[in-house]
Formats: C-alpha cells, structure tokens, sequence
C-alpha cells in the first residue's frame, strides 16, 4: 500500500465554479468626478423649530448618555431617558421625543397597584400608560426613581 492522497469528492452538478460565459468579469474602479457643494436641486436647509430653543430642552451627555427609568410589567412598559419618554403597550411602541413635550404627568392608580404616566404633547393630545408594579411596594421605588429622572431631563416640568 502507498501512502496517496484520497481521490477528491464528485462534485454534483450544479455546483462549482460557474460556466466561463457566467464568470465574473474584472472590472476596472472606476473614478467619479468630485462633486463641489450640494446639487443644485438641494433645498436650503431649514432653520431649526420654534420648540427646539426652549429652555427647559433636555441637552443629552456625552454620546447621548444620561439617567434613565424604566417600569414594566407583563403587557406595557414606560422608558424615560436622555431621548425622551417611551410607551410599549400590547407589543405597540410609542416614543415621544422631548421636543414634542409639552409635559410628564404621573400617579399611582386608585387602588394603589399601578403607576399611571401622561405626556402632554406640543399639540394638547394626552398619551397615557398604565403599568402594574408587582409587588405593591414597587410602585414607591418607580415614583423616587421616576421624580429624579424627570427632574434632571425637565427640571420646570
């Protein structure tokens, strides 16, 4: 016996490099012009909305970075962070950013089993979610953790 290599395996049909009509062609890069200023179809852009220089805006930390609360239960949640407050309800996500703000409102249910968060937008409109706390006394730690987050990103309200 001699010590040779085992023959390589069939290779199926279909498989492989493909036919030479089909193969890759080697295609010079090719050089663009460069182009001097925006196109001459850019609009101008637009100056920034009368929201946005209100001076209870939030200005995020380095890289966007901030504290943040966080409330959930088996259906909803509530986030509030450095980019604004957010509402997932039955698998449905709204995020309102701060600039759409006009307010944060917020409660434990009557019976003393749930917290209950508002945004008031810009417009009036009022988004509201509800999210059990589970145990009871949870509910005391999202309202301390709730009123410091909210009054560092909206220290007038």
């Amino acid at each position: 016996m001699t010590d040779q290599p085992p023959p390589p395996p069939a290779v199926p049909p279909g498989f492989g490099p493909p036919p030479p009509q089909y193969a890759p062609r080697a295609v010079a890069p090719q050089a663009f012009p460069a182009q001097q200023g925006p196109p001459p179809y850019a609009s101008p852009p637009y100056a920034s909305p009368p929201y946005a220089a209100q001076p209870h805006a939030p200005q995020p930390g380095p890289g966007g970075a901030g504290p943040g609360f966080l409330a959930v239960d088996k259906r909803n949640s509530v986030v509030v962070d450095a980019s604004g407050v957010a509402f997932e309800m039955y698998d449905i996500t709204v995020d309102f950013p701060w600039a759409e703000i006009r307010s944060v409102h917020y409660r434990a249910r009557p019976d003393g089993r749930a917290l209950m968060v508002a945004v008031v937008h810009l417009d009036g409109r009022v988004y509201e979610c509800v999210v059990t706390a589970k145990p009871k006394e949870r509910l005391q730690g999202w309202f301390a953790q709730l009123a410091w987050v909210l009054g560092h990103y909206r220290p007038t309200g």
